[in-house]
């Protein structure tokens, strides 16, 4: 999978803002090729949650594991809740063992926020397409039923 055709199936879920951070828009050069997706359903940053899938390009100083430096590296990440998080990965987000961060196509926990339910997947392949999408999916409603519930 490319990070193209990712982009393209999260922009597609309804309710999507994606942000997707570049030069001349203010944001920290650090962020730039990078893609942040929300539910926001009017088009506005929500500024009391995380996003529910992100994509990053490179290694950033405090997130090293999954040797993005390498080319053509990106990892998708997305916040699957608990109960997908054991579903994938055999394990609670709070008891993983050590895994290796930089394995490719495959279902991992995310090297920092495995403990809040992320789970990341460094560049999808054939192994995970099926699966990151489902997640991606799951998270999407996830996060628009948290957010209807907060309109409320």
């Amino acid at each position: 999978m490319t990070i193209d055709e990712i982009i393209a199936f999260l922009e597609g879920l309804d309710g999507v803002l994606a942000l997707k951070p570049g030069p001349g828009d203010g944001t920290p050069e650090i962020a730039w090729g990078d893609a942040f997706f929300y539910y926001a359903p009017d088009g506005r940053v929500p500024t009391n949650v995380q996003p529910f899938a992100t994509i990053v390009t490179k290694d950033y100083p405090d997130d090293t594991g999954s040797r993005l430096d390498r080319p053509d590296a990106f990892r998708v990440n997305v916040h699957a809740g608990r109960e997908a998080f054991v579903r994938a990965t055999g394990y609670s987000p709070r008891e993983i063992p050590e895994v290796d961060s930089s394995a490719i196509d495959t279902v991992l926990p995310h090297p920092l926020y495995k403990s809040a339910g992320w789970l990341a997947v460094v560049n999808p392949g054939p192994a995970t397409r099926e699966t990151l999408l489902e997640l991606i999916s799951d998270s999407h409603a996830r996060a628009r039923a948290r957010y209807e519930r907060d309109a409320g």
